[in-house]
């Protein structure tokens, strides 16, 4: 049996894995819906943070908020979480994540579901316009995570062969999986080891400096399956 195409592009999630933003997208969510009478526990708001706008409300609320208020909701979303864009801090390491992708040799894209104004915002946080090769936004796909579709642009975007998906949360490793695509996390976006390794992810690092490390040694591109750690 020959050996899978190596990895030639890393696909980098952004809220939660480049920017520690999980918690103000999940009390933002919990106003918008406020707003509208309907009271869902922060933390199972939380469990769903990841998906894009598109998906959340139905999953978090059920198909009949989608059907009566999703709109609305989303619009409020947005209104609450603009607010708390300068709260937004990059998480510790995520610059130097970026350029040690460069150095590996490896095509750069950034997969984002967030609003354009958004991924505008972090990538100026993380300094990394010149280091990305392209990055996504909402606009760019019909279906959000765990749909596969906002992938598959990225990779096609660059050109890339064979991506690796990077990312925090168990939607990200589900889109992966539904991409075809190898997986890795790290536990920054408050997921567990266990939650996202059964979600498909086939490594879980505790930092961004880890996966840099595992990154520089080439671990992670022979074929997209990680050396056990």
């Amino acid at each position: 049996m020959s050996a899978p195409e190596p990895v030639d592009t890393i696909v980098m999630d952004v809220d939660g894995t480049l920017v520690d933003s999980n918690y103000q997208h999940a009390l933002a969510w919990y106003r918008a819906f406020r707003r509208y009478g309907v009271t869902e526990p922060v933390w199972q708001i939380h469990r769903a943070v990841g998906m894009g706008g598109d998906q959340l409300v139905a999953h978090v609320a059920g198909d009949e908020v989608e059907r009566q208020h999703g709109d609305a909701l989303r619009d409020a979303w947005t209104e609450e979480f603009d607010p708390m864009l300068p709260e937004v801090a990059p998480l510790p390491g995520a610059h130097e994540l970026l350029q040690a992708v460069k150095d590996a040799g490896l095509t750069l894209v950034l997969a984002s579901s967030g609003q354009q104004q958004h991924v505008d915002a972090f990538l100026d946080l993380v300094d990394g316009r010149d280091l990305a090769d392209g990055w996504t936004s909402s606009d760019d796909a019909d279906a959000s995570k765990p749909a596969p579709d906002l992938l598959q642009v990225a990779l096609e975007k660059v050109g890339g062969r064979r991506g690796l998906m990077v990312g925090d949360s168990i939607w990200d490793a589900r889109a992966a999986a539904n991409a075809g695509m190898p997986c890795v996390a790290i536990l920054t976006g408050g997921f567990s080891e266990q939650e996202l390794r059964e979600a498909g992810a086939r490594e879980v690092y505790h930092s961004l400096d880890d996966l840099r490390a595992a990154i520089a040694s080439g671990e992670l591109t022979g074929g997209g399956e990680p050396s056990p750690r």
